[in-house]
Formats: structure tokens, sequence, C-alpha cells
């Protein structure tokens, strides 16, 4: 594939890593001041909401609200999470991210101490353990056969960090510290209100004297350990503080390397490094929420693209959004295909109430936008064309404010659409104009469906307009399909086929004998 990275390229050719979320300069993520309409509509914000729920540290959001609109960038997304499927590249990010969590609670602690050798401890502790994760990740990287581009960069970059100056110096000046310190012995001298510091003078342990004549009386097991465990946020208070200044004293040179070393190293965590924490727990996140599915016998699938075909065709696909709602509820999952072909452009949705209609056209949206994150799919398999963007159309409760009934704001809403849509748009259509009379709403619709067949926009249109579904040679007939055995029980299944708006009532009629022949069957003559 264009652009892999060898192994074997010297540093001098090879291109920088920058972002493991795109090839090239990263773009500046921001939190958008209002997001997209379509992504409340097409339940996108739930999908979001589940899926960075758990992960709030890395303020995913922003990322999950920027899809992608570049081939090659989707690919590279696609190939890291592919390598992140593997369990040993996941384990060893996995490992990294909870170790550089711990970096940054020992950092920001730092700058919350009071006390100057405390906070220049707690700094010295970030960056021993940020050293320890980075060389960690180096050798994970090393023994993981990583086929991504994004993977493979990254971690050609991190051997030569490992192996640079910067970073060795940073190392062993830690761990050299921390020796240090950790060997630094001294005694108190507590008389009433009186503290003495002073060096160890090689005085007995009365603690290893006092195991040494109670260890007849070890039992095995051993009994509970009674000691107390501070917690992480523990700090010194003032006397303990003038204590370490006294311990200062007696051992300076240890402490003005400590001084030394959180002046030269306060910003010690490379910014390639952060960046690459922050951004990998985007796949991190997404491929938990995806799991939960996988361990209930659904499909997740990494979609093919085409910017020239507009065809779809997408096998056991299912809405994300109320998947997971149903995952949590341990209620069944029903899945459906989903196809246009050849000049195929727009799906006409229809059948009963709560037939699964909606569910239908929003999975189609989902679908699109997910596979442009560059993120799998809800399906066994996916062939879809890469949208410009998405448009949708659904309900909106009236607002007395805007001085405009709802027949007057669906024709604005839609000519706004039709307004900024091309023909590589998806747009999302639900329901429309269900506030007028059904000639009105036909002819309303006819004149709406021209302008989207003109346009030659992929459209799905969910509709109680059955003769809409025969439109023109673009449009397709999607019905949602009842029990037989049961005409009134929804399956939530859709299929390919003719419309026919009569044909549940007649169903739901015949079933409690009220057609014209059970009624006369029934009622006296």
């Amino acid at each position: 594939m264009a652009g892999v990275v060898s192994m074997a390229t010297s540093s001098v050719e090879r291109e920088p890593f920058r972002s493991i979320l795109c090839p090239g300069t990263p773009p500046a993520y921001a939190e958008p001041a209002k997001a997209p309409p379509f992504l409340h509509d097409l339940e996108l914000d739930e999908v979001r909401d589940d899926v960075v729920a758990s992960w709030a540290d890395y303020d995913l959001g922003p990322f999950f609200d920027a899809p992608l609109d570049d081939e090659d960038a989707i690919a590279y997304r696609q190939e890291v999470a592919r390598d992140l499927e593997n369990a040993e590249p996941m384990q060893a990010i996995a490992s990294f991210g909870k170790a550089m969590a711990a970096v940054r609670r020992l950092r920001d602690g730092a700058k919350k101490r009071e006390y100057r050798f405390e906070a220049e401890r707690w700094l010295l502790g970030a960056a021993g353990k940020y050293a320890d994760a980075v060389e960690a990740l180096a050798r994970a990287l090393s023994r993981s056969e990583v086929r991504s581009r994004g993977l493979r960069s990254f971690h050609a970059y991190l051997v030569d960090y490992v192996a640079s100056s910067a970073f060795r110096t940073l190392a062993a000046e830690s761990r050299e510290l921390a020796s240090a310190l950790a060997a630094i012995r001294y005694c108190l001298r507590i008389d009433g209100g009186a503290v003495t510091v002073r060096a160890f003078a090689g005085e007995t342990d009365y603690g290893a004297a006092i195991e040494a004549a109670f260890e007849r009386f070890r039992r095995e097991p051993p009994l509970r350990d009674y000691r107390a465990r501070l917690p992480a946020r523990w700090s010194v208070d003032h006397v303990q503080a003038q204590i370490l200044e006294r311990v200062a004293w007696l051992y300076p040179e240890v402490f003005a390397a400590l001084d030394a070393f959180a002046s030269r190293h306060r910003d010690f965590v490379e910014e390639n490094i952060e960046r690459f924490d922050r951004e990998v727990h985007f796949y991190v996140a997404y491929l938990a929420f995806v799991d939960g599915f996988r361990r209930a016998g659904l499909s997740f699938c990494y979609p093919s693209f085409s910017r020239v075909s507009k065809e779809l065709h997408v096998r056991d696909t299912f809405d994300a959004a109320l998947g997971a709602r149903l995952l949590r509820e341990k209620a069944a999952i029903v899945c459906n295909d989903v196809d246009l072909h050849g000049a195929e452009r727009i799906l006409v949705v229809t059948g009963p109430n709560q037939g699964g209609k909606t569910t239908f056209a929003r999975t189609i949206g989902q679908l699109c936008y997910l596979a442009r994150l560059g993120l799998p799919v809800p399906g066994k398999e996916a062939r879809l064309f890469l949208c410009d963007g998405i448009f949708t159309h659904f309900e909106r409760e009236e607002r007395i404010e805007t001085l405009r009934g709802k027949l007057q704001d669906d024709l604005l809403r839609i000519r706004a659409i039709l307004d900024q849509a091309t023909p590589r748009s998806l747009l999302v259509v639900n329901e429309i104009f269900s506030s007028t009379t059904p000639d009105d709403a036909s002819w309303l619709s006819r004149e709406i469906l021209a302008a989207i067949s003109r346009l030659d926009a992929p459209c799905v249109w969910v509709t109680f307009l059955a003769e809409l579904s025969a439109f023109d040679a673009k449009t397709v007939s999607v019905v949602g399909r009842m029990d037989p055995d049961d005409p009134v029980r929804r399956t939530y299944r859709l299929e390919r086929r003719a419309a026919d708006g009569l044909a549940y009532a007649l169903a739901v009629a015949a079933k409690h004998q009220v057609t014209y022949d059970g009624l006369t069957r029934r009622l006296p003559t």
C-alpha cells in the first residue's frame, strides 16, 4: 500500500510521525460551538456519548465530531484500528495509557504541592514513570507485528526518541536521583514539642529486633497486615515540611540535584508522545464499544469506499444507538440489509408505524458517518459511497417564537437542505409533511423527490405515502415486514419489494374479522 513506512527506512528518508489519526500534519481539533443537527437526528450523539463515557480524561468528543473526506486518511485509520484489534498491540497501548494516566496525576499533583521539595519529588516520580512507560511501549511494539502506516511510523519515531540524548538523560537522571533519595537515612529525636533531625549513624533498627524476637510466634499463612497505606493525594503537613528542610541540610548534594532536575525537566513529556496518548484512545474507546456487540454475536466490519459509484451494499447492519440500549436491556437486536444498485438513488421506506422504518433510515446515516471516521461499522460487510455531507429532515416540535406552523417549517428546512446539498450528499428524510392533507403531502413530496432525483443525490425517504415508492426509475421500495403468522406483530425486518399501503390494514382487519366477508358472515342479514 502506498505510504506504508518500512521499518528499515533510515531516519533521514522516513517521513516524521505527527499523528496516529491521520497522515501528515494533524488538524487542530476543537469542540464545535454547536454540533450539526444530524448528529441528534441520527442518534449519533448517543453513540458518541457511549463511546467516550469511560474515557473522559482524553476529551475524545472533538475527534468524533470531525469526519474525514479523504480516502487515504480513512484507510490510514482503518489500518490502525485493525492493528489494535490484535491482543498484543492493544495490551501494549492499554498498559501505556494506564502509565501515562499516572504520569498526569503526578505531574498535575506536583503543581498543587505547597512545599518545594515535595513538589519536586512528585515531578521526579512523574518523570520516572514516563521514562518507564515510553521504554516499555517501544519494546512491546517491537515484539508486535503491526502493519498499519500509523503504528509503524509511530514505532520508528519512538525508537529514535528513546535513543535520543535528551530522553536518555531524563531516564538516567530520574532513576539515579530516585535511588539517591531512597538511600537517604536519617534519625528523629522527639522530646516533647522539640524535634531534632540528624544523620543516621548506624543506630539499631528496633523494628528488625522486635520482628526477630517475635519470629517464633509467626503463623502460616501470615497474619493480617495492619499497616495503613497513605492515599495517592497525601501531602506533607507543615511539621513534616520542616523536617524535610532539615534532611535537605544534611544531604545538600542530593537535594541540590533534585532542584536542578526540576528546573531542567519541568516540561519533560514530549509533544508527540502526549498527542499520541490522547489520539490513540479514540480507537481504544470505539473498539471497546464494538467489543460489547461482538460478544453478543453481532458483526462489525471495515467498509470499502467509492467516490464515483453511489451504490450501497451492507449485510446484517443495525442502528448502533438503539443496539447499545438493547444490549444494556439484554434484548434482541434485529439486523437488516441495505442495497442500492446501479442508477438507483432513493430508498422509499414504507410500512406500519413502529415497524423499524425510522431506525432503518437512521442506520444508513450512521453507516456513512462512522465510515468517514475511519472506524468499523455495524454489519458483516459494507460497500459505501464517500459522501461529502449528511442532511437530515426529521420532525420538529412547533416553536411559538418562530411564528410559523409545521408545514411552513418543513418547507423552509427542506429548502435549506436542497440549497446546500450536492450530488455527493446523503439525504435522510423522515415523515415529512405529516401535518397536512394526504393529497397536499403527496404533491409536495413529489416536487421534492423530483429535485433530489435531478440532483442525483442518494436519499432515504421514510413516508406513509406508499405511492411514492414507485416515483421514478431511481426509486427503490423498501417495506417493513410483518409476521405472516401474526399480522399485527412487527418483525423490524425491512425488505426490497413493492409497497402495498393496504396490505397491513387488510391483514389486521382479517385477524379481527372486520373485513367485508368477515362482517357479512358474523352479522345477521
